[in-house]
């Protein structure tokens, strides 16, 4: 049985049926790729929970040139060229965001924050309000501003009035894969490696993001 189940009970068929119409954007922003794969996982752990997923990137800001001089990064470019891009009606749509970042500097990307700076009209309107939020980031090393990536992205949520999901130490693996209770950090070393059981990490805590969406559904039902 796992934690909700032992908080709440085990889901009636109703209630599960109420899972199954949760609405999950997974939005990204990912320059070499690392990012995106997270959000696949995501995508998979969602789809598991009988959500209905989306899974969008956030806009581009760089000039073609930076993104030229590097390989990786022009290759991702064109790799994920069909990924819809995240707009405020997607937003609108979900229940439910699970993001994906990079961390820079300890902090989100300008490209992310750029697209949250364009949220305002649905937080004035309260069109954010009471959904669900859970947050991934990456660095290239263990200690490397994952966990104040998300805090950072985090701190809009709060303004929005939208509820966190973070993983805690709801299950083990989250121990297993770098032990951040806020979300689900990875390091990738030069190779593109990341540390063990981070699939597995990722797919608990989209989750764990659904079935907290689905019982704030329930409640407003």
């Amino acid at each position: 049985m796992g934690f909700l189940e032992k908080l709440f009970g085990k889901p009636t068929q109703k209630e599960n049926d109420t899972m199954s119409n949760v609405k999950v954007a997974i939005i990204y922003y990912s320059s070499t790729g690392t990012n995106y794969t997270l959000a696949k996982w995501a995508e998979e752990g969602a789809k598991a929970s009988g959500a209905e997923v989306k899974v969008l990137k956030i806009p581009e800001l760089a000039p073609q040139a930076a993104i030229d001089s590097n390989p990786a990064w022009k290759a991702h470019v064109e790799d994920t060229k069909d990924v819809p891009e995240v707009t405020l009606d997607d937003l609108e749509w979900a229940d439910a965001f699970i993001f994906s970042v990079p961390t820079r500097f300890g902090n989100i990307p300008g490209q992310v924050k750029q697209f949250l700076d364009t949220t305002g009209g649905l937080w004035f309107n309260g069109k954010l309000v009471n959904k669900v939020a859970s947050a991934m980031s990456s660095a290239s090393n263990a200690h490397g501003g994952q966990e104040a990536t998300i805090l950072a992205l985090y701190t809009t949520m709060h303004h929005w009035g939208t509820i966190i999901a973070s993983p805690g130490y709801t299950d083990p693996v989250t121990f297993t894969s770098g032990g951040n209770p806020y979300g689900t950090s990875v390091t990738v070393d030069q190779e593109g490696k990341m540390q063990e059981n981070v699939e597995e990490a990722v797919k608990h805590q989209a989750k764990r993001t659904i079935d907290i969406a689905s019982l704030i559904k329930r409640g407003n039902e």
